[in-house]
């Protein structure tokens, strides 16, 4: 598995670059990649069949010029900027393999961060809701994934220096939560880990056994003009 730390220049290059990463692989022209970036704006991401106007301030984003935007995996609604270390793995899929199919992947996937993020912590952490990640039951880190037929995408957020009091002012109390969560609002439901990006990023890099670093992107172009740039994909719920 190759890694490839990279940020991109727009919310959208770095949305569709994890969709351009995933139908490489699933159409043999690229490996597994583990990626990272680390956004330098606010904006929103809804999860693929989330509606906006329910998930979504529309107003207070439109007032604070905070985009929107739609990712092609499932789950809730988020809001990214800085303090957020984002990470994607590219996986192939093996049909009697560990990421077999979702209830497998989710398992393999997320039982190996727990253990990283134990450690890194001194402490236990819990997995929660399927696929979050958390400490003394406050939630750290959220996850989701899209398959295709030869390969996955599994992509999540670790917060780590982020401005928690601002999901309040913009995200609404979802309308679908894990029962871990018990109502609880965003500013109690919600925690910063006391890491730094680059150790995470090399714990990861460690339990995934990452091999050469790549420095270029695949062509995302294409992705950005026909879907994440434009409203019929972003808004379209």
């Amino acid at each position: 598995m190759n890694c490839l730390d990279l940020t991109l220049s727009s919310p959208a290059a770095n949305l569709a670059c994890d969709e351009a990463l995933l139908d490489a692989c699933d159409e043999g022209s690229g490996g597994e990649i583990l990626r990272f970036w680390e956004p330098r704006e606010y904006f929103v991401v809804v999860g693929y069949s989330n509606h906006v106007a329910q998930e979504v301030n529309i107003t207070a984003c439109e007032r604070q010029n905070i985009e929107i935007f739609r990712r092609c995996t499932g789950g809730g609604t988020i809001l990214q900027g800085p303090g957020c270390l984002n990470y994607s793995l590219i996986l192939k899929i093996d049909e009697a393999g560990p990421v077999r199919n979702i209830t497998a992947a989710n398992a393999h996937i997320m039982g190996r961060h727990r253990n990283v993020l134990g450690k890194l912590l001194g402490k236990p952490v819990a997995i929660q809701g399927h696929t979050d990640l958390v400490c003394d039951w406050i939630k750290f880190s959220g996850n989701a994934q899209r398959r295709k037929r030869h390969a996955l995408v599994f992509h999540g957020t670790f917060l780590l220096n982020f401005d928690l009091t601002l999901i309040e002012k913009l995200l609404p109390m979802p309308s679908r939560q894990p029962d871990y969560r018990q109502d609880r609002p965003h500013s109690q439901f919600l925690m910063n880990l006391p890491l730094g990006a680059e150790a995470l990023k090399a714990s990861l890099r460690q339990a995934w056994g990452t091999g050469e670093y790549l420095t270029v992107a695949p062509d995302c172009q294409r992705l950005i003009a026909e879907k994440y740039s434009r409203d019929e994909w972003n808004l379209k719920f």
